[in-house]
């Protein structure tokens, strides 16, 4: 039996761009993906230098495995923080995002290990969620002031996930990416665990 469960959730890509050397992306028309990410883009890579998420786990500058090459966003959430922010709308581009991805329901809580894939067969592991820090509220206050301070409340659980790219493959707008999640039961001590 396969470990991995096609389902019939399916989204569009709506948006994508890449990442220079900020944290502000420009979009583009399509993403060529190998194994170490988005070419030329600056989270690619085999490797990455550990951050603030994983400190209970390593030293900061560890080089680890980079499962964070990519950051997807649900066009739905990114409408409902802007509205959560009192703005008319917000540039995924100001929060850094890879790729932006319209249909899939809590798109932000899609479960780790879980598969979105082109009809190309490329494909992209989630990881986990993005969760909010104050490093988008810098790029949204330079172009909206008075409105950064007000990103990381309104990006809870609507930050959308990290991913890492399984199979190489080029992504384009309008494409659709199946969602194929693990065909796993929820560990019974989850709950117990988080404590």
């Amino acid at each position: 039996m396969p470990v991995l469960k096609p389902t019939a959730f399916s989204g569009t890509i709506t948006w994508l761009g890449r990442v220079g050397e900020g944290l502000a992306s420009v979009s583009a028309e399509g993403l060529v993906a190998s194994l170490d990410g988005v070419l030329g883009e600056k989270h690619s890579g085999a490797t990455r230098a550990s951050c603030s998420r994983v400190t209970a786990q390593y030293p900061r500058g560890t080089e680890i495995a980079n499962t964070r090459q990519l950051s997807l966003l649900a066009a739905e959430d990114l409408a409902a923080m802007a509205d959560a922010m009192g703005l008319e709308s917000l540039s995924p581009a100001l929060l850094g995002a890879s790729m932006v991805v319209a249909g899939i329901p809590d798109f932000s809580h899609i479960p780790p290990g879980s598969r979105l894939q082109a009809a190309s067969g490329a494909t992209l592991v989630i990881d986990l969620e993005n969760r909010p820090c104050t490093l988008p509220a810098r790029e949204i206050e330079a172009v909206h002031p008075g409105f950064g301070a007000r990103f990381k409340p309104a990006a809870k659980g609507r930050r959308g996930v990290v991913a890492w790219v399984e199979r190489a493959g080029e992504f384009r707008l309008g494409e659709t990416l199946r969602l194929h999640v693990p065909d796993q039961p929820v560990w019974a001590h989850l709950t117990e665990a988080r404590r």
